[in-house]
């Protein structure tokens, strides 16, 4: 609407903005390469929703079950997975690089909460469902306690200072397969139970692990690329491929365990030296 000033008897109208300044997009608004690698990681945990539900629990409910496509199934599940922490690995790096948006940390946390709670825990509820052994009661309560620790970790990573190079607690990535390879090692329904309550615990403890950086990130990305192909070969059912799953599950778990006895450890003699520092000082 046009306004007549009754002095000047000039018309005004509101000021139009340049094409310019619509083009322009708020730079909050603007997704840089690392915010797309975040995204692929959210995409990833979406997707092994999915193949969980299509191929592990939908032909259980129905009485169609298919060892071959569960199996397919599941190796797809766990592939997702390690593309989620591979994409969760190189979104960090590139944002040290490049740059990322204001959305980056939002973002990371977000998708880090789909791929790496929703998905482990949503695995966990479809085997209290599917396996011989179990309760599904019960471990819809594990699944609940896996979900809630991820919750509680991401929340603590905002708004709490980490010492530079470490992770307090078990990262979410590494927590998730360590969560997703004990109910595939198909153990006994109380061990499997008491373990993945270990891991959730782990996650929210103060036990402190290393970045993956340099030569630890380069180490992390092959042993990615070595368990995705245990899982083809167990999915795929080539010779020994079960065994061969069964070995890498076993392994991250071992490797999820001994983690912190090492880091409790170097804890304890740092604490040590310290102390002899500080009577070595005090006599001098």
């Amino acid at each position: 609407m046009t306004v007549i000033d009754p002095d000047t008897r000039a018309s005004w109208v509101p000021e139009v903005p340049e094409d310019d300044d619509i083009d322009d997009m708020p730079l909050s608004t603007r997704l840089s390469i690392a915010d797309t690698l975040t995204l692929g990681n959210a995409t990833c945990g979406f997707m092994a929703v999915y193949f969980t539900t299509t191929g592990v629990l939908i032909p259980h409910l129905t009485g169609s079950e298919d060892g071959g496509m569960a199996r397919h199934s599941a190796a797809t599940v766990v592939v997702l997975m390690l593309l989620a922490s591979v994409f969760d690995l190189f979104d960090g790096l590139v944002a040290r690089k490049l740059r990322s948006s204001a959305m980056g940390a939002e973002l990371d946390n977000l998708s880090d909460l789909i791929s790496f709670g929703l998905a482990p825990a949503y695995f966990v509820v479809v085997w209290g469902m599917v396996a011989n052994d179990a309760h599904q009661r019960v471990s819809v309560v594990a699944a609940v306690i896996v979900l809630l620790a991820v919750v509680l970790r991401l929340a603590r990573f905002s708004c709490v200072p980490m010492r530079d190079g470490v992770f307090q607690g078990m990262p979410g990535p590494f927590g998730a397969l360590t969560v997703i390879s004990i109910v595939l090692l198909e153990l006994p329904f109380l061990p499997t139970l008491l373990a993945i309550f270990g891991v959730a615990w782990l996650m929210v403890s103060r036990v402190e692990y290393p970045k993956p950086r340099g030569r630890l990130a380069v180490a992390m990305l092959g042993w990615i690329i070595a368990s995705m192909g245990l899982l083809a070969a167990w999915a795929f059912d080539a010779p020994g491929g079960e065994l061969l799953l069964q070995t890498g599950c076993a392994l991250q778990v071992v490797l999820g365990a001994v983690i912190p006895l090492f880091a409790t450890a170097r804890r304890v003699n740092d604490f040590r030296g310290n102390r002899r520092e500080a009577r070595a000082a005090a006599q001098s």
